[in-house]
């Protein structure tokens, strides 16, 4: 007989690099999970703005099952149609001329780091290497992107780190402007800081990053790991600054739960990558590249790109409404469906407690730092989950200011 698989084989058996809820999620459908208990669950998470429709999606669904008859894996010698066609509904929809596709948003950033620097190397071999990036800010976990992210708690303990990357205030131009020189190959940026908070970057701030790099012949890169594929209401969140960087990274929602992730950028950056020069054994793999077809094409609509403003207004009208009542939170901030809940400074560090009271009411969210709750739900969600979803989280914030 089969033995249950339980919470306590996490600790048994892995690697204790996070630290799980006490349930385990075995199905589900929409906006909504179910545990191993049969309990429910409305999903304000998204998988980390991964699920941006939803679980199990008819479509999507199809999509990967219909290429699984066919073939799954090639690697790099070869290329496959889900690949080509994928590239070009990307290419199609943005600023870019190329795709490089891999398996996460860190290794997107990886990518584009090594290009910003193999550019550089090429007008100055051996001074125009440096990288501006910002503090707070969150590229990844590899051992450069955890580098370039503006967090020393993840960085720290792997010293020495790759060098000649420079972390300014985000959101501080003249910080920028004060610093950047002909050293500098990059400036790399996240249009809203997720990890960090979920904090917009100001419209003049992006600008004017566009215009410094025009002047230093640096590459702007924009981080879309998480705002990208609709999660702020456009496609990508450039495109709502209208700033348009060198390069770009996606992931999270492109494989609207299938691991995958891209770097976008333009001919005359793309060229600087040769065979050989990088590369990954499933980027672009055929499975990968089906789901986020399928995907991409049901995101890219104005109908679900039009429908994230409307759910924007939804969450932010009945927290406004629930804080109201109880002062929970200081500022709801953030863009389309990656929104921030301020933790009011009574309530400093209590953003983890609050989300596990979600969570024992039945609704799963996300926290951004020890004072913001974040939200990161389906851009499809209907109106009835949000209601109910904001219902649980009233019961939690009731229990916290007991």
């Amino acid at each position: 007989m089969e033995q249950r698989v339980t919470r306590k084989a996490f600790d048994e058996y892995m690697v204790p690099v996070y630290a799980p809820a006490d349930f385990i999620p075995v199905r589900g459908e929409g906006s909504w999970l179910w545990d191993q208990s049969g309990k429910d669950y409305v999903d304000f998470a998204g998988g980390i703005a991964v699920n941006a429709l939803g679980h199990r999606h008819p479509e999507v669904l199809s999509a990967l099952t219909e290429q699984a008859q066919k073939v799954w894996h090639l690697g790099n010698g070869y290329t496959n149609e889900p690949v080509l066609k994928l590239a070009k509904q990307l290419v199609d929809a943005t600023f870019a001329d190329k795709a490089f596709f891999c398996n996460s948003g860190a290794e997107a950033n990886e990518a584009a780091l090594k290009l910003a620097r193999l550019v550089g190397h090429s007008k100055n071999a051996d001074h125009k290497n440096e990288i501006i990036a910002f503090k707070n800010a969150f590229h990844g976990r590899t051992l450069f992107t955890v580098s370039a992210g503006g967090q020393p708690k993840y960085s720290q303990d792997f010293a020495p780190l790759p060098p000649a990357i420079t972390h300014l205030p985000f959101n501080d131009l003249s910080a920028v402007a004060n610093h950047i020189s002909s050293r500098t190959c990059a400036v790399i940026v996240e249009p809203v800081q997720g990890e960090g908070g979920v904090v917009p970057a100001d419209p003049e701030f992006l600008h004017g990053l566009r215009a410094l790099c025009d002047q230093h012949d640096a590459v702007l890169i924009f981080d879309e790991v998480q705002t990208g594929v609709g999660r702020t209401g456009e496609l990508y969140a450039y495109q709502a600054y209208d700033v348009v960087p060198d390069i770009l990274t996606t992931a999270k929602a492109l494989g609207g739960g299938f691991p995958i992730g891209a770097m976008l950028t333009v001919d005359s950056l793309a060229a600087h990558f040769q065979p050989g020069t990088h590369g990954t054994t499933y980027g672009g793999n055929p499975l990968a590249t089906a789901v986020a077809g399928k995907v991409f094409e049901l995101i890219n609509t104005p109908e679900v790109l039009g429908g994230v403003a409307l759910r924007h207004l939804w969450f932010t009208e009945r927290l406004n409404l629930i804080n109201h009542q109880y002062h929970v939170f200081s500022e709801i901030r953030g863009m389309g469906l990656l929104l921030g809940a301020v933790m009011h400074e009574r309530y400093n560090g209590q953003a983890k407690q609050l989300n596990q009271l979600a969570a024992e009411e039945g609704l799963i969210g996300l926290i951004a730092g020890p004072n913001v709750l974040r939200f990161a739900p389906s851009l499809i969600i209907p109106q009835a989950d949000v209601e109910e979803g904001l219902n649980r989280l009233e019961r939690a914030i009731a229990r916290l200011c007991s």
